[in-house]
């Protein structure tokens, strides 16, 4: 073949790649763009040829930043934890661990996508080193920057060549999506047309709203729910996948405030939160959500008389948790002596067991100065016994 013949093939391929591009629709795509944008680390699972690769490719291009791919199951656990150089003086200066050059290179640029494959064909020494890659970002001796963005990539053990199952302390560092193929996605694409997952935008001024009633949320279902709170599976396959811990629970917290301030879908909401706790849990929670209708704190606190108390008791909790971690995010008499007026609704409930906890966070919140409101006196046997009325009087 002549140069010629190969530059007219070449032109040929070129053309074949100029496709265009459309918003993607499902769940599954708005739960990796909501995780992705939460800087949680996510892993896909499916089987191979699917487009795994290719979406984060994709989902990379779109946001601007490169994407380093990492072979999980042709590394050694040395490559994550990087090798030792001995310098001039060990004995003063220790012996650092030499980072890999994808880790360079993320860190020079500030910001990425750090994209692990074949993760369930790698062997439990592999996996036990990318722990700390995982959860702290380290690699050898060096510190990946925080907006880098980590995702990897799995097919089932019985799909994948010398597969494993997760080890279950590296399963409970990921949100778990189950990736499958749309044949009409398939077929639209091959015609010309692919979707592309875009990241939601974050509506700042909704953060503090947003964070103090994830937090009630999520304190008031795990209230009523304790048994959740930490529940390792028990056999082996599950263990490799999405369960509810204090991680995953605190997951789950993240995953529920970007929501709020993203607008993000319900079902992508619900496909996140199943993939960070589990199917079961991840369930439970979304019906949750969706009967718990709260109060938004702030308007609470904006006028604190003209609201009512939920009547069940983990419903009064959440809501109370979401008003005390709104004033603790923005801290002022007003909105301090506003608090007490809220608890003072429980106390006239009947219920002033549920506003304890409430009542030990405000007095911790007590300026010097602030006058002791009238509300204080409800719990004067409470934070008496705690230790805690010193800082209301």
């Amino acid at each position: 073949m002549s140069a010629d013949q190969l530059a007219a093939a070449d032109a040929l391929i070129d053309a074949l790649g100029a496709t265009r591009t459309e918003p993607a629709v499902d769940a599954g795509a708005a739960a990796l763009a909501l995780a992705v944008a939460a800087n949680l680390p996510v892993l896909l699972w499916g089987e191979p040829g699917i487009g795994k690769s290719a979406t984060l490719s994709q989902l990379a291009t779109g946001l601007g930043v490169p994407m380093e791919t990492v072979i999980a199951s042709v590394h050694e656990p040395s490559d994550f934890a990087g090798l030792p150089i001995v310098g001039d003086d060990p004995g003063t200066h220790g012996v650092p661990m030499a980072p890999p050059d994808w880790a360079v290179r993320l860190a020079r640029h500030g910001r990425g996508v750090l994209f692990f494959d074949e993760l369930s064909s790698a062997p439990p020494a592999v996996q036990a080193a990318l722990l700390r890659v995982v959860l702290e970002r380290r690699v050898g001796s060096l510190t990946l920057p925080a907006a880098v963005r980590i995702v990897a990539a799995a097919n089932p053990p019985a799909s994948a060549a010398d597969g494993w199952h997760l080890s279950p302390p590296l399963a409970n560092r990921f949100v778990h999506l189950h990736w499958t193929h749309n044949p009409r996605v398939v077929a639209r694409g091959l015609a010309g047309t692919w979707p592309h997952i875009a990241v939601p935008t974050i509506d700042a001024a909704l953060a503090p709203s947003a964070l103090a009633r994830s937090r009630g949320v999520i304190a008031g279902f795990l209230t009523a729910r304790p048994g959740l709170a930490h529940q390792l599976p028990s056999d082996a396959e599950s263990r490799g996948g999405a369960w509810p811990s204090p991680r995953t629970w605190d997951m789950a917290l993240r995953l529920l405030v970007f929501h709020l301030c993203a607008g993000t879908s319900r079902d992508a909401l619900s496909t996140a939160l199943t993939g960070a706790v589990g199917d079961g849990p991840g369930l439970e929670l979304t019906t949750y959500l969706e009967e718990l209708d709260l109060p938004d704190p702030e308007r609470v606190l904006a006028n604190p008389e003209a609201f009512a108390l939920p009547d069940r008791g983990d419903r009064q909790l959440a809501f109370l948790t979401a008003v005390v971690a709104a004033i603790d995010a923005e801290r002022t008499r007003p909105r301090w002596e506003a608090g007490w007026a809220v608890l003072a609704k429980a106390v006239d409930a009947g219920v002033p067991d549920v506003a304890a906890r409430a009542a030990f966070d405000l007095a911790r919140m007590r300026e010097p100065g602030w006058p002791v409101p009238a509300a204080v006196d409800a719990f004067v046997d409470l934070l008496s016994a705690s230790g805690l009325l010193a800082h209301v009087q």
